[in-house]
């Protein structure tokens, strides 16, 4: 049995490690591919000696700073899919449909349209506290009376709870039709920002974020066999989806404050790496991480080539892959049920 377990651990840590140099790879190609191409050989002279040429400058100004920001955004939505799904045992739960990021996005339009607060260091706070509160409410509706909440309820009250929100964004937007022009462009996520220090300030509670979703795999595992038996095998409920809850705030709440709403991420990196994990959460985390991460910039990579002239933004791109995953996902479940 030792020696089986030995294997297994082997055989998951390398497989890790394939995934870590495929979000390598992927993050070259990020470096190389736009409206200019840059070859290999230039794009790593440039990367380490910044002459200041174009191609210095494209990759240092331009490339770099989004895809540096598209990995954070990635390791983040991908483990906040992950701790989401795991912790409502929901297979369709994710920032987007549990109202997470209709929330935060709520926050950001309140900083910048009612208190005139620019830049990531000051609306993060806001789209936390959006967060918190549709989080909020979405639980407490979906356990409201009997029987106790679901994940079909969760749902609902999710999808309900993001409508409104996102009603009273666009009355804002209608009533001040001059937010409008400080809020189209983050409304619409992406990670298209020439700036390190979005990613500098974003990197900390990513951080915080991330370990405390690392530590959490063993009580989640637990908690996956039910309340009861969880609670008989040592775990603290109501502690782990507390922590849990801080870890989504955290790493959703950030994430599109810095990036804006991005869909289908949280959703389907979790599932990309379960079909490697299986249900154990201990790997099932830092693979979604680094899934989520490559998903973001595969995106954002075809987003700067699939139009002759111009690019399509990130969250544009992961919606166009997400919606047929979504569906699929949906009747494979219901096949399975």
């Amino acid at each position: 049995m030792t020696e089986l377990r030995g294997h297994a651990f082997k055989r998951m840590t390398l497989l890790l490690l394939v995934a870590v140099a495929v979000l390598g790879i992927v993050t070259i190609v990020s470096l190389l591919v736009g409206a200019q191409p840059i070859g290999v050989g230039s794009a790593l002279r440039v990367l380490f000696d910044d002459d200041r040429s174009d191609a210095a400058v494209i990759v240092h100004d331009l490339r770099m700073p989004r895809t540096l920001l598209g990995i954070c955004v990635g390791i983040a939505l991908g483990l906040t899919g992950a701790l989401m799904q795991s912790s409502t045992r929901n297979p369709i739960a994710d920032p987007g449909i549990l109202g997470v990021n209709a929330g935060a996005a709520f926050g950001v339009l309140v900083a910048v349209v009612g208190f005139g607060i620019p830049g990531f260091s000051g609306y993060v706070w806001f789209a936390f506290v959006g967060a918190t509160v549709s989080t909020a409410l979405v639980y407490m509706i979906g356990n409201a009376g009997p029987p106790a909440a679901g994940p079909g309820r969760l749902v609902l009250a999710g999808t309900a709870v993001g409508a409104a929100l996102v009603a009273c964004t666009e009355g804002i937007i209608f009533l001040d039709p001059k937010a409008f022009d400080e809020y189209r462009f983050w409304i619409v996520g992406d990670v298209a920002k020439p700036d390190l220090t979005i990613t500098g300030q974003f990197v900390p509670f990513l951080a915080v974020g991330t370990v405390l979703a690392l530590l959490l795999g063993p009580p989640l595992n637990a908690l996956a066999l039910g309340d009861e038996l969880g609670g008989a095998l040592g775990v603290r409920i109501a502690y782990t989806r507390i922590l849990t809850g801080i870890a989504v705030l955290l790493l959703a709440g950030s994430a599109t404050a810095a990036a804006g709403p991005i869909a289908f991420v949280g959703l389907a990196a979790p599932h990309l790496a379960r079909a490697v994990t299986g249900a154990d959460q201990r790997w099932l985390m830092p693979y979604s991480a680094v899934t989520g991460a490559i998903v973001i910039l595969v995106a954002d990579v075809l987003g700067r080539v699939v139009l002759p002239s111009g690019e399509l933004r990130v969250s544009i791109m992961t919606a166009i892959v997400g919606v047929p995953f979504f569906v699929v996902l949906v009747r494979r479940k219901r096949a399975a049920a």
